[in-house]
């Protein structure tokens, strides 16, 4: 699954995800959970 792919399943604008990889956005919780749902693994396992 690419970046695009996931951004897309999530509507939300790649720039903004490449931001939030980069430490220079915030994720919300809410979006942190879809993001858990859609790679199937737990919010835990992303703040790993």
């Amino acid at each position: 699954m690419t970046q695009g792919d996931i951004c897309r399943k999530l509507d939300m604008d790649r720039s903004y995800m490449s931001a939030i990889e980069g430490g220079k956005k915030n994720i919300t919780i809410a979006k942190l959970e879809e993001l858990a749902n859609a790679l199937d693994v737990s919010v835990d396992e992303l703040l790993k």
